[in-house]
Parts: structure tokens; sequence; C-alpha cells
């Protein structure tokens, strides 16, 4: 006869091997849920790497982002499938094999062109400027006003020097000469900003009628260097429709010349023209 006590004892060993069965049977599921597979995602053409890419195992459903140095890692195991979206590269899915890094090559959607860089063959007014005073030093290096000074032990003077360029008959002519490359440096600014593919865009005006707009509107060299694009802009639009009110009314142009009927008779032999 069995007594209570080696049933219970036989009961509760009975229970320890199930629980150590089970357990041997759920664990390597549990190891596996929980292997994690990394790798790096490169651009297929130039071989950088890229980032803001979403790698998804759609055999557990679990998503991630790969990171800024397009590095990633996401639990996986041999026989998941990976997929790899970017909204500018093409997808592209892999099937993880082992637990070695991967390393993902996504194709770009568009060719990337190499790059161009666009120089501007016309100076623009300052280094015109800068040219023209090289090519003039001699009227530009007597005539600055650093240059009327001397500095000696007994510290700042005038510069005779200076002062007898600036008074002597070349002096003046250099004087002269520099206040007209300086004028001509204040057109050059205005025609920089004030040119006609730009005007055309705004006021879309062409030939001869962007011509005349531009004659009779063009800025002063103070308005060109203190306006703001808005209010250049609006200056020019505001101008183009004064233009227009009253182009109809007027002309801008001189008419061609009309030569008299008589004036076209050729002269005779004992003709004289008449004055």
């Amino acid at each position: 006869m069995i007594t209570p006590g080696i049933t219970s004892k036989f009961t509760a060993i009975m229970k320890f091997w199930l629980l150590l069965i089970c357990f041997a049977l759920t664990a390597p599921a549990v190891f596996a849920q929980q292997k994690t597979i990394d790798g790096v995602v490169f651009d297929k053409d130039s071989k950088d790497r890229i980032a803001k890419v979403n790698v998804q195992n759609i055999t557990t459903g679990k998503s991630i982002y790969n990171t800024f140095k397009g590095e990633f890692k996401i639990e996986a195991q041999p026989g998941d499938v990976l997929v790899f979206t970017k909204a500018d590269h093409h997808p592209d899915t892999l099937k993880v094999q082992n637990g070695e890094a991967l390393a993902v090559y996504m194709k770009p959607k568009a060719i990337q062109l190499k790059e161009v860089i666009v120089r501007d063959t016309l100076m623009n007014p300052q280094k015109k400027l800068a040219a023209t005073k090289n090519d003039y030093t001699k009227i530009f290096g007597p005539l600055n006003d650093k240059d009327l000074l001397s500095f000696g032990p007994g510290g700042a003077g005038l510069s005779i020097d200076a002062i007898y360029n600036s008074l002597s008959r070349s002096g003046r002519n250099a004087a002269h000469l520099r206040e007209t490359i300086e004028k001509d440096y204040q057109q050059s600014v205005i025609d920089y900003r004030f040119n006609r593919t730009y005007v055309g865009a705004i006021t879309n005006l062409q030939g001869e009628q962007l011509t005349q707009f531009m004659i009779r509107y063009r800025p002063g060299y103070f308005q060109v260097k203190n306006a703001s694009d808005y209010e250049f802009i609006a200056s020019i639009k505001t101008n183009l429709k004064r233009f227009l009110k009253y182009s109809t009314k007027r002309s801008y142009s001189l008419s061609p010349l009309v030569t008299p009927e008589a004036d076209k008779q050729p002269l005779g032999k004992g003709d004289i023209p008449q004055y």
C-alpha cells in the first residue's frame, strides 16, 4: 500500500521534471528571439553610407531606422526576411542566412550628376574698380587720405609730397580722372543690378519697349546700394504701371526723320542749292 508521503514526493518529482523539460524545449526559441543582426547600408552608386533607412523584419513585424552613420541593429534569426526602404532609393530585400553582419547596397532612384561649379566670367563692379585702381596706382596712391599723413618721431603730420601732388597740375588732373573713375564705378553698380535680364523678368517687357523703360526709369546709385530686393522690385513694378499708362499717349523715342520730296530731286549742272 502506497502511503500519502510517498505519493506527494513522487508528485513533486514529476512536476520538477516536467518544468525542466518545458524549459529545455522553450529556451532555444527564447534565445533565438533575442538574437540581433547588425549591418551597414550603402548607396550602390556612390558607395557612401546612407541614413534614414527603414529596416523591417517582415517575419516578426518589427522595424527600426538606421543611424546617421548608416548602421543598424535589429532582432532577427536565420530565415527571417528583412526589407530596406528609403524615399529616394529603390527598396531592397534580404534573407538572413546566419548571424554575420550585413552590408546592404541600395540603388538610388535618380541619377546623381557630378557637381558642376559655374563661375561668372564678368567681373562685378567692386572687382572692376579694384582692377582700375591697380592700373592707376599713381592716381589713387598719392590722393588717398592716408597718404596725406606722415608719421615721424614727432608724431603724425601732413605729408608735403602728398600736398604738392594734390596742388600741382598733374595732381589736379589725377583728381579729375579719379572722379571720373568713381562715377564710372557708380554706373557699373547700377548696371550690375538694373540689367536687362533682371528687369525683363519682372516687367515682361522686350526689345525696344524694354530699352525705353530702362532709360526712362533708370535708378540712382543711392537706391541701388541701399534698397532691399523687395523695395527694388516694388519700385520697378510701380514705374512699370506709369510706363504702361503713358506709353500709349506719348513716345519716348525720336520719330524717324522725313526727307521732303523736293530735296530728293537730283541737282543739274547749273543748279545751285538754295539755303
